[in-house]
């Protein structure tokens, strides 16, 4: 499940203590690495023949030595409310979909965490074909500089460039199931010598996996937390999430640890689904959960996915419900819906993209 090994390093997957030690190993200054990691992060040079202020020599063994970029982005959809998809291939033919939600002066890039994904949520595409593989860390940064490019096209309000502000989490994969790559991908995203995106602007989201939880609670980050709970029932969420076979009390246990290490609230997220997972019983269900834990509670309205048998609920269902969550008491928001009109639903590019292929490849 590992990512692919390469004979050439991903200069990407490397922290700064890795590459002062790389350097060290071959009796060049420790310093090179600031400057090198600022021609990456702060200036987004993607050549190492323009790191001018490195020798040739230097220059030409990180080359010989290093991958920078190693993705290709080999599909674009603009969507009229902004949001770009972007479809990133890998040297192994594999790829992920990333996503960039521009709102405002805040800009989200939305990261994927693995090919495929292993969790199989019976309304998901992404999972549709399994988990291929993990990503590695420098693959998932690698999706946040596409992004931060992009989002450096636009003009801020002062006239300067937009800034890349927050992170997500939230696209293809399980990331908890890829612990160290993403923790890692987390680190160089927060580190001042990286992109600089502070930790509470970064939120992982998981389908719930209470050791991994525990786990992060523990790194020291303060990053925000957003369970992917979808159902209030034990029976209904396991028949929604194949992998939804932990315990709804122990997720809460769990994320209630979070909060108590972190200081961090927790959100709840909540795919609904017309006539599945939205009545009024359901609704005093949920109440009883977030109240539990003292969270908000994010309610999205379904993106369907061709052939899946599920359909997207009114907006006038969806505020009923959000009503009845407000008189339990809960803090709970309808969110917008961004890019329906580019195959919105995470792993729903891919799949159509592997489909368009595949139709090709039956007619060569």
């Amino acid at each position: 499940m590992d990512p692919t090994p390469v004979a050439r390093t991903h200069l990407l997957d490397l922290d700064r203590a890795a590459l002062e030690a790389w350097l060290a190993a071959r009796e060049l200054p420790r310093y090179r690495a600031s400057q090198i990691f600022d021609w990456v992060y702060a200036k987004s040079v993607a050549d190492f023949a323009a790191m001018t202020n490195l020798s040739k020599d230097l220059r030409a063994r990180l080359a010989a030595e290093f991958d920078l970029w190693r993705g290709r982005v080999t599909t674009v959809r603009a969507s009229a409310d902004g949001t770009q998809k972007l479809l990133i291939t890998w040297p192994d033919g594999r790829a992920v979909e990333t996503v960039w939600i521009p709102d405002g002066e805040r800009h989200t890039v939305c990261l994927s965490s693995q090919v495929g994904c292993p969790v199989g949520c019976r309304f998901c595409a992404s999972g549709l074909r399994g988990v291929e593989r993990n990503l590695a860390a420098g693959e998932i940064v690698e999706q946040a500089l596409r992004v931060r490019d992009l989002v450096a096209t636009r003009r801020a309000a002062d006239g300067r460039p937009a800034r890349l502000s927050n992170v997500v989490l939230m696209g293809m994969g399980e990331p908890l199931a890829n612990y160290e790559h993403v923790v890692q991908a987390i680190r160089i995203l927060n580190a001042p010598w990286g992109l600089g995106i502070g930790a509470r602007k970064i939120t992982v989201s998981t389908v719930g996996l209470p050791k991994q939880i525990r786990r992060l609670a523990d790194e020291g980050l303060q990053l925000n937390l957003a369970l992917s709970l979808h159902a209030p029932t034990q029976e209904l969420r396991h028949e929604l999430i194949p992998w939804g076979k932990v315990p709804i009390p122990e997720l809460l246990d769990a994320c209630d640890y979070y909060f108590r290490r972190t200081g961090r609230e927790v959100t709840l997220e909540y795919v609904l689904l017309a006539g599945v997972n939205m009545s009024p019983a359901h609704a005093v269900q949920l109440a009883a959960i977030a109240r539990r834990l003292r969270c908000n509670v994010n309610l999205l309205r379904y993106n369907p996915v061709p052939g899946v048998p599920y359909e997207r609920p009114t907006a006038e269902a969806a505020f009923a419900f959000q009503e009845e969550l407000r008189r339990g008491g809960v803090n709970a928001h309808v969110r917008t819906s961004r890019g329906r009109d580019i195959d919105a639903a995470c792993g729903q590019l891919r799949r159509r993209v592997e489909a368009a292929d595949d139709a090709s490849s039956a007619l060569v």
